[in-house]
């Protein structure tokens, strides 16, 4: 090879590396993107590393980066709230044949398979910290297994679409709860008041299992309420893992979520005996569609759009879950149920906040 033609390899190279490094620079300085970041930039302007391992990653947390969402996230927080709204027909169809405990394993456990697929073909690395493996863990007991299992007892007497409504209860539980959370977000009188307004269209739910004289509906209800507590509780302590990757997230909080919950499955219901094709079908869909993919998707929905939009899907949910309830499962819906979620509708509207803010500039 003589001079010149290495002398023209060697500039090729250079200059190729040169346009790569540019290209990788403009990537890392996009909106929203934190690829080849050596830290993750906060809404304050500041940077943060991964508080785990020092790696940069995703941030994580209902940090809002823009009012107006895009066409393409309204389709994921409609898909999202749709599949979650199924989910109540799915917990319907497997307390047929399945203990609560073995609805909830067989949830968490299919949606972790679901997650470590996605984890090893994307070839994410395992953090380092032995600390992370432990406080995702305990997210995964807290915020994944006993409100999975909470849910399915209260359908034993409860219809699914009734269900939904309490749990559309969450973002109000998630702000009462955030406001004594330590480093939580205070919550202001108007917040308050949306809370207290929710709570007034539970009560008003449960006016059918009061003059009924229904001791385990009542019953029912007060474990949907617990389970919204559950999620609330585990909202708030994931801002623990801030700049920790979603996917890593999702994965091993499920997976921990298995480990914990299936001994006690095994120990309390036994050995599950299912004889029905669609008790499967609703186990693996509940699992890998409503529960794997839906976190995958919300983990990195909420660091694109925040919280407040992302609670659109507390609208969907119940919708979806009445209407599968009465047309699917033949289930009866009273008056009341619909009057108690539109008071839970309108206490979520009044800590969404944006309302109120149109009013106040319009009076202006």
């Amino acid at each position: 090879m003589t001079p010149q033609i290495r002398w023209l390899r060697a500039c090729s190279w250079k200059s190729t590396s040169s346009i790569l490094r540019l290209w990788r620079a403009w990537r890392a300085a996009r909106p929203g993107s934190t690829e080849h970041s050596p830290a993750i930039t906060g809404s304050d302007g500041s940077h943060r590393q991964n508080r785990f391992d020092g790696s940069a990653g995703q941030a994580y947390g209902p940090r809002l980066r823009r009012n107006v969402m895009a066409l393409r996230d309204w389709f994921w927080v409609i898909l999202l709230g749709s599949i979650w709204g199924c989910s109540f027909m799915f917990n319907a169809l497997l307390i047929r044949e399945l203990g609560p405990l073995w609805v909830a394993t067989g949830r968490v456990g299919f949606a972790a398979l679901a997650c470590w697929a996605v984890f090893i073909a994307m070839r994410k690395p395992l953090p380092r910290d032995p600390k992370l493996y432990a406080l995702l863990a305990l997210l995964g007991l807290v915020a994944y297994s006993l409100p999975f299992t909470l849910f399915p007892i209260s359908q034993g007497a409860l219809p699914s679409g009734v269900a939904a409504i309490i749990n559309a209860l969450t973002p109000l539980m998630t702000v009462t709860i955030g406001h004594f959370w330590l480093g939580g977000e205070k919550a202001d009188a108007v917040r308050f008041g949306g809370v207290g307004i929710g709570f007034l269209g539970v009560a008003i739910l449960s006016l059918p299992a009061v003059a009924g004289g229904g001791t385990a509906e009542i019953w029912a209800i007060g474990l949907c309420l617990l389970a919204t507590v559950c999620y609330a509780v585990g909202l708030n302590f994931a801002r623990t893992f801030r700049g920790v990757d979603p996917t890593t997230i999702a994965t091993l909080a499920l997976t921990g979520s298995t480990i914990g919950i299936l001994p006690v499955a095994l120990a309390v219901e036994g050995v599950p005996v299912i004889t029905q094709g669609t008790t499967w079908a609703a186990w693996v869909a509940i699992g890998v569609v409503s529960t794997g993919f839906t976190f995958l998707v919300m983990y990195r929905l909420l660091p694109r759009i925040g919280a407040t939009n992302f609670s659109v899907t507390t609208f969907i949910a119940p919708l979806v879950a009445i209407s599968l309830g009465v047309v699917v499962l033949g289930e009866e819906i009273h008056p009341e149920h619909l009057i108690g979620m539109i008071g839970i509708f309108a206490g979520l509207m009044l800590i969404d906040g944006r309302l109120v803010r149109r009013l106040r500039r319009a009076r202006a």
